[in-house]
């Protein structure tokens, strides 16, 4: 019997098949994230979720739903919440009789961002979201661009907090990504390993001020697949020395770490290696983080393969061997991600007094 559950998988379709369901059965699955593939309707997705928790009530039922060009459910009365970067936007823009401008009014439909994004998953079933983005908008990156809130980390810091709030009023947790920032670099991880060449002093007082100043608040944290040589030769995703020592130890950080997508191209070579799903996830894993994202692996392979077999056999081998512990604290992460109380279905939603007054605040 395993402590801890630690992989998040995909599924193909808009509905379980009998080998999803034997995936997620394996004690070793702890969490499911959802794609655009995976919706169809809210009703579809409400039933979807309900046979998740069904064969498994602990399962965390998770997706990429951060607003702007990152939002998986964009129709049948899902609202389209504003990239990130309109929020930093209104702050910068100064206080505005005449519209909703200003820190405040920022601070605000930031709040009703995440409160808005947060209650629509959860009365379709839907746990988690991945956000908020915590990166740094320095210009350079496509692949972050406009979701990241601002330049200035105290802006983006503020502002996060605020849509953590709305988050948590919706009994939605978050997760701060990408640590200790992606936004500086030009690469893509999810095509190339990038290397930002800065060293720690500059980093942590700026990109990764963020997770100073929020690690009491967020709930989870993801790293980037991106190498920082001044500070380790690995990833920060595989790397002791930002899960563990910086951290962990000198930020002080308690929550949940989860690796970001172990099929990205950033996670596919360690030190010149190249990497089967199963040593990245290991390398994750010993590094400090506490669940590791497999994604679109479900789909067929053209190469035949089983990835999430594959994977599933592979750190089974790599426990019962001794070469991965997993740790109780780290279920414990887990299951504290799960919402605490039960969300009001969209009916109930689209009446109550606070998730209208929310739509009103959007930008």
């Amino acid at each position: 019997m395993t402590t801890h559950a630690p992989l998040v998988i995909d599924i193909a379709g808009t509905a379980l098949t009998a080998l999803d369901r034997k995936r997620l059965r394996h004690p070793l699955v702890g969490g499911l994230i959802l794609f655009g593939r995976n919706w169809e309707s809210r009703a579809q997705l409400t039933a979807l979720c309900k046979s998740i928790k069904k064969l498994r009530p602990d399962m965390l039922i998770c997706v990429d739903h951060e607003g702007g060009r990152v939002q998986r459910f964009k129709t049948d009365g899902f609202t389209h919440l504003p990239a990130m970067r309109t929020l930093g936007a209104m702050w910068l823009e100064g206080p505005s009789v005449a519209r909703q401008a200003g820190p405040m009014e920022a601070v605000r439909a930031a709040r009703a961002c995440g409160y808005v994004l947060g209650a629509e998953l959860r009365a379709c079933g839907v746990d988690f979201s991945f956000t908020p983005v915590l990166d740094l908008d320095h210009g350079a990156s496509g692949v972050i661009g406009d979701r990241a809130f601002a330049r200035d980390p105290r802006v983006a810091s503020l502002l996060a907090q605020s849509l953590v709030h709305g988050l948590l009023q919706s009994g939605m947790a978050s997760c701060g990504k990408h640590f200790p920032g992606h936004g500086f670099v030009k690469a893509d991880s999810h095509l190339a390993v990038p290397v930002d060449k800065r060293g720690l002093k500059t980093i942590l007082a700026d990109d990764a001020a963020p997770y100073h100043w929020l690690g009491a608040t967020l709930a989870s944290v993801m790293p980037a697949h991106v190498i920082y040589p001044k500070v380790d030769s690995r990833p920060a995703g595989f790397s002791k020395v930002w899960l563990q020592d910086i951290l962990r130890g000198r930020l002080g950080f308690d929550g949940l770490v989860f690796s970001d997508d172990l099929s990205m191209a950033g996670a596919r070579v360690l030190e010149g290696r190249a990497l089967s799903y199963t040593d990245a996830a290991l390398a994750a894993l010993n590094a400090g983080c506490d669940m590791v994202l497999l994604c679109n692996q479900s789909l067929a392979q053209a190469d035949g393969s089983a990835p999430i077999e594959e994977l599933l056999a592979g750190l089974t081998q790599a426990i019962s061997q001794g070469v991965c512990h997993l740790d109780a604290r780290s279920e414990a992460r887990r299951q504290a991600l799960l919402p605490r109380f039960e969300a009001p279905d969209w009916g109930q939603l689209l009446s109550s007094s606070i998730y209208q007054r929310s739509l009103a605040m959007l930008p």
